[in-house]
């Protein structure tokens, strides 16, 4: 697969701020559906580490609910912004 820009490409998963692997480091395949051929794979994450994402993600809830709309409209902007940037990586 070719990339303009490879670092958009992670194959691990975003937890509490920080891209990790599986403790086990297995890893789970990631298929293409239109043809099957394997483009990734992804963190195979425990029971364990899946709550510790849960409860990052609980955790972090309260600071994103408190933003004003406006904030909140602002951050999924740029977001919207990159991934227009981005769309032939994506």
């Amino acid at each position: 697969m070719f990339l303009k820009d490879p670092k958009l490409f992670r194959q691990q998963c975003y937890v509490d701020g920080q891209w990790i692997e599986a403790e086990s480091k297995r890893s789970i395949p990631v298929n293409n559906p239109a043809d099957g051929s394997v483009i990734g794979t992804v963190p195979s994450l425990s029971a364990a580490e899946t709550r510790r994402a849960v409860q990052a993600a609980d955790k972090a809830f309260p600071a994103w609910r408190a933003k004003t709309a406006k904030e909140r409209a602002k951050i999924l902007k740029t977001w919207f912004d990159l991934m227009l940037a981005n769309q032939d990586d994506l």
